[in-house]
């Protein structure tokens, strides 16, 4: 299936095992290519590590393993979507990676 990619729109991609959350900004997403960050079942809440739950999905974000998707070359599906303030929170985990202290 494809379609417009959204922040917060969790993701199944083939050839990737655990759902995929896209963290990166719409306006981004619109050239086809998204960021996202795994989706483990299993884990434990952690500074990079943030649990989401939906109807679809449950599991821990590992914000550490984003990565560049080019979505025009994989099928993908929506499977689910998180609310603002978990995107916040993630997107808040994802900027300090990248803080200089």
């Amino acid at each position: 299936m494809k379609g417009e990619i959204n922040q917060g729109d969790i993701l199944k991609i083939e050839r990737i095992k655990m759902p995929v959350l896209v963290v990166s900004k719409d306006f981004f997403n619109q050239t086809g290519e998204i960021i996202g960050c795994p989706v483990y079942k299993n884990g434990e809440s952690g500074a990079l590590h943030i649990k989401i739950e939906t109807e679809e999905v449950t599991g821990y974000v590992q914000c550490e393993k984003m990565a560049l998707l080019d979505m025009n070359k994989r099928g993908y599906s929506k499977l689910d979507r998180i609310h603002i303030p978990a995107i916040i929170d993630i997107t808040d985990a994802i900027q300090s990676i990248f803080d200089y202290v």
